[in-house]
């Protein structure tokens, strides 16, 4: 799923408080495309062949050190070739003095340069990061999403069938609500999905009968939360007697979610299921898998029974229902 995300230069900029050397008037007009970064050391030596001009240039002490074995005029040749280039943005890390000449040379191409006193390692991997959440591929999703135990619970369901009743009741219990209808999810690695609210309905929760609410308000900014890693899918749905559910915990379900599946269970919804309870097991549960330990799996072992004889079983059971 590929899509073209961007964010601003000025974001960047107030994100990580940088030190304009060479300030532009348009910092906002300046869109960041790509969350690689680049160290320009084979273009101060002349090489271009494969140089990104979308990816913010990073000099640190390497590439300082390395100019400075040049003759002044040389390297404000090589500095003049890297700038010709139009980069989105440069920033010297470390606090690195600057020549004169070189901020002359940002501003005859127009090139937003800029400086922070950050090393450049971590400058370059709190960027990466940064730029990896802004610009993370990302769906909407009807649904609640809410930390259980550390455990990050999306629930998904049709309009109507207790989602947002359930959260009310797990934010009562101790439990966070990061976002209640709309659920932004952003793909931030090959592995994770992070979730979070519109910005304008954040924090809000719709509750028939009574109307909008406001969980932090109400409840206090302990019970709530900007973004949450997506552990655990929990699809509600109600009962349908004709179904035959999952009463051993064997089987792997997922979801997919912009690519990564996603583990995931589906519970049925009728009256007098204490659903707020369910879910707290089901995170419980959930985090001790993830430790290595299933319930079911010891419980077989400790019966003597063996896969075969698990599965045999399990759809004799679900036949007769």
């Amino acid at each position: 799923m590929k899509a073209n995300f961007s964010v601003s230069l000025k974001k960047v900029v107030d994100e990580f408080s940088l030190k304009e050397l060479y300030p532009v008037e348009n910092l906002e007009e300046i869109k960041v495309t790509t969350a690689d970064v680049n160290r320009p050391g084979l273009q101060m030596a002349g090489y271009y062949e494969y140089f990104d001009a979308t990816r913010i240039q990073i000099i640190g002490k390497s590439e300082h050190c390395f100019l400075e074995r040049f003759t002044p005029e040389k390297a404000i040749d090589r500095m003049r070739d890297f700038f010709a280039h139009n980069p989105v943005a440069v920033v010297i890390a470390r606090g690195l003095p600057l020549e004169e000449a070189y901020i002359e040379l940002a501003r005859e191409y127009n090139v937003p340069l800029f400086t922070t006193n950050d090393t450049t390692s971590e400058f370059s991997s709190a960027l990466i990061a940064f730029l990896n959440l802004h610009l993370a591929p990302r769906v909407t999703r009807h649904g609640v999403l809410i930390e259980v135990y550390g455990e990050g619970i999306l629930l998904l369901g049709e309009s109507g069938v207790g989602k947002s009743e359930t959260a009310i009741e797990l934010v009562k219990r101790g439990h966070r609500l990061i976002a209640d209808d709309a659920v932004e999810i952003r793909r931030v690695s090959s592995k994770s999905l992070v979730g979070s609210a519109p910005d304008n309905i954040r924090h809000f929760i719709e509750l028939r009968g009574i109307g909008i609410i406001n969980a932090s308000r109400i409840f206090g900014v302990g019970a709530v939360k900007l973004t949450e890693k997506i552990n655990l899918v929990i699809n509600m749905e109600p009962w349908d007697v004709n179904k035959a559910y999952d009463r051993m915990g064997l089987e792997n379900q997922t979801t997919e979610i912009l690519g990564l599946n996603i583990p995931s269970l589906t519970i049925p919804v009728k009256p007098g299921r204490n659903l707020a309870v369910i879910i707290e097991v089901a995170a419980m549960n959930s985090r001790q898998k993830k430790l290595g330990y299933n319930a079911a799996e010891d419980l077989l072992k400790k019966l003597g029974m063996t896969d075969d004889f698990v599965t045999n079983t399990t759809q004799k059971v679900e036949a007769f229902e």
